[in-house]
C-alpha cells in the first residue's frame, strides 16, 4: 500500500477466484475488468464544481503524466509517506500494475481549473489487502490523495477535494455504502483534512508498513457531516 495509504503492489497482490470476484461485483461477470467496471468507470464521472474551482478526475496515462507524478513523488513532504522517491522508473513501477491490472485500482490526475495539481487512486477497498484489517463490506471504495503543489497545501484545498471525490464515488457507485481512507497516523494534516471533509475516525489499524487511521465517510451520513 502507498505508505500514505496503500501501494499498488499490495493493492494488486490479493488474488481472488472468479467466484469471489463475481460475488463482490454483485453479478458482474468474473475476470479482468480493464474498462473500469469494478469501479463503475471513474473516467466517465465528469467535472464537478467545488468551493475551490471546477475539478475533474482524469485517468493517468504513463506517456503523458509520468514526469509530473514522479516530480511530485520526489517532494520530501510527499516522499516521507509515499516512499516512491527516485527515478521515473520507480513511479512507473507503481503505476503500471494498476493500469495493467483487473480494474480494482484506478490512478487519476486531479485537474483543478484546467491544471493538473493532484494524484489520486480510487480503489476497491473490499478487494484490497486492506480488507484483512477491518470489517470490509462489498463495494467499499478507498481513496488515496497526493497534493502536488506546495501552494495547495494547508489552505483547505485538500479538504474541499476529498469531499468532492467522496461525493463522486457515492454518486456514481450506487452499490458503495462507504468511502474509506487509511492515512498514516503521523500524517496529521492528512487526518485533519479527512475529518474536515466529512469522514469520521473509525479505528487505528496496523498495516504492514504503518499504523493508520481508518477514515470512513458513510452514504447514510453524507448530508450530516
Amino acid at each position: 500500500m502507498p505508505p500514505t495509504d496503500a501501494s499498488a503492489e499490495d493493492t494488486l497482490d490479493l488474488r481472488l477466484t472468479d467466484e469471489l470476484t463475481a460475488l463482490f461485483a454483485d453479478g458482474d461477470p468474473p475476470g479482468p475488468a480493464p474498462d473500469g467496471r469494478l469501479l463503475d468507470s471513474p473516467a466517465g464521472w465528469g467535472p464537478v464544481t467545488t468551493s475551490v474551482g471546477v475539478f475533474q478526475l482524469v485517468p493517468v496515462r504513463v506517456e503523458r503524466d509520468l514526469s509530473l507524478i514522479s516530480r511530485w513523488m520526489n517532494d520530501p513532504a510527499v516522499a516521507a509517506f509515499w516512499e516512491l522517491a527516485g527515478p521515473e522508473s520507480v513511479t512507473a513501477d507503481h503505476l503500471r500494475p494498476q493500469l495493467d491490472g483487473d480494474g480494482r485500482s484506478a490512478p487519476c490526475l486531479g485537474v483543478l481549473g484546467g491544471i493538473p495539481m493532484s494524484y489520486w487512486e480510487i480503489y476497491r477497498a473490499d478487494l484490497d489487502p486492506l480488507a484483512r484489517h477491518y470489517p470490509a463490506r462489498p463495494h467499499d471504495t478507498g481513496i488515496h490523495l497526493l497534493l502536488g503543489g506546495v501552494t495547495d497545501r494547508g489552505r483547505g484545498v485538500g479538504t474541499a477535494l476529498l469531499r468532492a471525490v467522496a461525493d463522486l464515488v457515492l454518486d456514481h457507485r450506487p452499490r458503495c455504502g462507504r468511502v474509506l481512507a487509511e492515512p498514516d497516523l503521523r500524517n496529521t494534516p492528512s487526518v485533519s483534512a479527512f475529518l474536515s471533509a466529512g469522514f469520521r475516525f473509525g479505528a487505528e489499524i496496523d498495516l504492514p508498513d504503518k499504523r493508520a487511521a481508518l477514515m470512513v465517510r458513510e452514504r447514510a451520513l453524507r448530508d450530516l457531516l
